[in-house]
């Protein structure tokens, strides 16, 4: 995702990365700091899945079978968005960074998301579980937190897309 995000915003300048469509949607640069936000607040919810299935001892090989929630959870966050759904207030993005913070912490979250995918090699991902970060009640198995976070990258890497091909976007 580093690299999709990298090429996005080439050769932007940072008033064009955070320029924000009249419609009040996000700037590029909000959807790519939500995406950061949001890795702070779910890489140790990550971390706990993992650590819980080491513990317990819960290995096993793929493939494996999620749950119902995990599965509705993934599908609905994919890009194009079905429905529009706000952002709890813990993920709001800053209203205005640099391109330059934005990418080199996106980058560092994309490395830490893929060391957390090898650390749980080997687990049983359906039955070790991850908690979301705003709402602890709501738990769905390992392998859906992964592919949740795969889904919202994409959904947000589609909004920032469409932030870029907006006809009022400065092109100069």
């Amino acid at each position: 995702m580093s690299v999709e995000a990298d090429t996005l915003v080439a050769g932007l300048d940072d008033d064009q990365f955070n320029w924000r469509p009249p419609t009040g949607s996000w700037s590029m640069a909000q959807c790519l700091e939500h995406l950061n936000v949001t890795a702070r607040l779910y890489l140790p919810q990550l971390d706990e899945g993992i650590a819980q299935g080491i513990r317990r001892g819960w290995y096993g090989e793929g493939p494996f079978s999620y749950n119902l929630i995990g599965r509705l959870i993934v599908k609905g966050t994919e890009p194009p968005p079905r429905f529009r759904l706000k952002a709890p207030k813990a993920f709001h993005p800053a209203a205005h960074r640099p391109r330059q913070d934005v990418l080199a912490a996106f980058r560092a979250y994309q490395k830490q998301y893929v060391d957390r995918l090898r650390q749980a090699s080997g687990l049983d991902l359906a039955r070790a579980r991850v908690s979301s970060p705003v709402a602890a009640w709501i738990r769905m198995p390992l392998g859906s937190g992964f592919a949740l976070m795969i889904a919202h990258e994409r959904r947000h890497l589609w909004q920032a897309r469409q932030v870029l091909a907006h006809p009022d976007f400065p092109k100069e």
